[in-house]
């Protein structure tokens, strides 16, 4: 556990996936990411843009009552891109028409988005950031082959 107020060393394949992990753009290397992020938190919440409120938001959104990571139920046409969700085949990301089931070495073929109701990763906050236009930087096609592998 870091200290309040410091740099916490947190990486993911994809801002997508930190997202869906509760997470925000770091304010200090992905400064343009993080003003955008601002801009469409205020937007969507109507909350302060400040970093430490803006955290103290996200932790208690990634989190149910029993301390595990927070889900909840939504029609997956209701979700927007960029979305992580989870099915019975895999967690992945929503993106269009397509679901990409993520592995251990990174994004699978797409499939059809699924229908009716999914159990959604992403918390109810970021949701409402992406839907007011946040656009997360992905992980390339091309970028696939140098995650590693779940073999070890």
């Amino acid at each position: 556990m870091t200290a309040p107020r410091h740099y916490t060393p947190l990486f993911f394949a994809d801002e997508a996936l930190a997202l869906a992990a509760g997470h925000r753009p770091c304010a200090f290397c992905r400064r343009e990411a993080w003003r955008d992020f601002q801009r469409a938190w205020v937007t969507a919440t109507g909350l302060s843009q400040r970093a430490p409120e803006i955290d103290k938001a996200l932790h208690r959104a990634r989190l149910d009552r029993d301390r595990r990571p927070a889900t909840h139920i939504a029609d997956c046409a209701s979700l927007p891109d960029h979305s992580f969700i989870r099915t019975t085949k895999a967690p992945g990301r929503l993106e269009g028409a397509a679901f990409l089931p993520l592995t251990a070495r990174g994004y699978a073929p797409a499939l059809p988005r699924p229908e009716g109701p999914v159990t959604v990763l992403t918390p109810l906050p970021l949701l409402q950031v992406l839907r007011a236009g946040y656009h997360p930087a992905l992980t390339r096609d091309q970028d696939r082959a140098s995650w590693p592998d779940s073999r070890g």
